[in-house]
């Protein structure tokens, strides 16, 4: 990545809906110019998508929850698939350390809360959960700084 993508992938997280017009005129380079390097970085994988980001609280789901999940040993792909038919989990990681996945759970109440971590439990292979309820989010997801240092180094 050179200077001109950084600077490209900091418009998109900036100002996400000015379009490739826009974007060409801001960074004095031609249209064509920032549609194939948008093209090189989602080949390259660095850009993966142009999905917008919702609030999920103002869609109805306020709680919050990160949820650690114990497997039973060799479930973890029966247990991910599992998990994927679940839509209140909303994303879901394998770690090291204390368990073996972390997933993030979103619930309209308490009451609903129990219910999704219930069905997390009734999967074949999951042995135990650990539930944490997320209070107020304090930094919301961001890759801005790290661009920032990129470009910086």
């Amino acid at each position: 990545m050179d200077d001109l993508d950084v600077s490209l992938l900091r418009l998109l997280l900036e100002e996400p809906r000015a379009g490739m017009r826009e974007y060409a005129r801001i960074l004095e380079v031609a249209r064509g110019t920032v549609q194939s390097r948008l093209s090189r970085l989602e080949r390259s994988g660095v850009l993966t998508g142009f999905a917008p980001r919702l609030d999920l609280a103002a869609l109805g789901y306020p709680v919050l929850a990160i949820v650690h999940v114990n497997l039973a040993q060799g479930r973890l792909d029966e247990v991910a698939a599992g998990m994927e038919r679940i839509p209140e989990v909303v994303d879901a990681y394998t770690i090291a350390g204390d368990g073996d996945l972390v997933c993030r759970v979103v619930a309209k109440d308490n009451t609903d809360l129990e219910a999704v971590i219930q069905q997390l439990i009734k999967l074949p292979g999951v042995v135990r959960t650990k539930t944490e309820i997320v209070l107020k989010e304090r930094i919301p997801y961001r890759v801005l700084p790290l661009l920032t240092r990129t470009q910086r180094t």
